[in-house]
């Protein structure tokens, strides 16, 4: 499952792989029912997979696949094998495994645009490791739509956003207080939501209502960063953010409305929201979808079946 530390809201999130996500819908491979030559046992099944059949997304988004019940490590070659990724371009890439449960599959670097991805999970007659053997294939396909990337600097008190290389618009942001500072590293969008919901209580900051740090808030043009609520949005306590405030956030990036509305219908799922400069550190890769805060050498470690260029599609 997806965990974290604490930021600035969360009102809004889940311990799912991402707030759109659907059940792995992937219609059944004709092998979907149990074959009798299979040894009997429960199932093992897929929670979720992401991104969802159809979804055009940005190109630092990784396909995680979700399993209902943990997967041995001496079943994970087995596994990652049975989950085949296929695209239009070839594309060198590799699973890691965030726990036992949560397997990811990303490129060594980002997505090219315009590549159109498939990911097979045959799992029919696969064990798990723990006594169980999947009874479903599925099958989700999507595509990389534009390259578009948000470059925070916290120090700097500025967002950069880029789109296919070329920079569209420098946004005046504010950050994390020095008590609660911004995750840095690079985050991909979870997903985005016109209104969050969002209080100090249920991210552990306060549940005291008369302390200074309590909030319950519910704030527009909210696009998500981390499972542990880390979100760029505005935020009415900070209408003006920029280098001559002097007012930081809960954890989260503060653009004023007019930003927030316009950062908002240009950023999609999966896109990289890049954060430099502040002293939390990177957010870990399983903290929503940061998976490219690990280098390609850490990545691999986490791997069963090690780096792999994708089938041709």
């Amino acid at each position: 499952m997806l965990v974290g530390v604490t930021a600035c809201g969360g009102g809004g999130s889940s311990d799912k792989a991402g707030g759109d996500d659907a059940k792995a819908s992937g219609k059944p491979s004709a092998s979907a029912s149990p074959s009798p030559t299979k040894p009997a046992g429960p199932p093992m099944l897929l929670d979720t997979i992401t991104p969802q059949t159809g979804t055009t997304v940005g190109v630092a988004m990784p396909i995680s696949v979700i399993f209902t019940n943990p997967v041995a490590a001496k079943a994970r070659a087995t596994v990652e094998k049975h989950m085949k990724v296929s695209t239009s371009q070839p594309v060198v890439g590799a699973w890691h495994w965030m726990g036992d449960r949560r397997a990811d599959w990303r490129p060594k670097t980002y997505w090219p645009s315009g590549t159109k991805v498939r990911i097979d999970a045959d799992m029919t007659g696969v064990s798990n490791g723990n006594g169980r053997y999947g009874v479903h294939g599925y099958t989700h396909t999507f595509t990389i739509g534009d390259d578009v990337r948000a470059d925070v600097s916290v120090t700097g008190h500025t967002m950069k956003v880029t789109r296919n290389g070329q920079t569209v618009r420098t946004l005046s942001i504010n950050a994390g207080s020095a008590q609660y500072p911004t995750w840095d590293g690079t985050m991909a969008v979870i997903d985005k939501q016109e209104k969050v919901h969002m209080t100090s209580c249920s991210v552990g900051i306060s549940c005291d209502k008369g302390s200074p740090n309590f909030y319950d808030l519910t704030l527009p043009w909210d696009v998500h960063l981390t499972q542990s609520g880390t979100y760029v949005h505005y935020s009415t306590g900070d209408p003006n953010p920029g280098s001559g405030s002097a007012r930081g956030s809960h954890g989260c990036v503060h653009l004023s409305m007019s930003d927030a509305k316009w950062f908002y219908g240009q950023v999609k799922q999966g896109d990289p929201v890049t954060i430099t400069g502040s002293p939390r550190g990177k957010a870990p890769a399983d903290n929503g979808y940061a998976d490219f805060n690990l280098g390609w050498d850490q990545w691999l470690t986490g791997s069963a079946s090690g780096e792999q260029t994708s089938t041709a599609l």
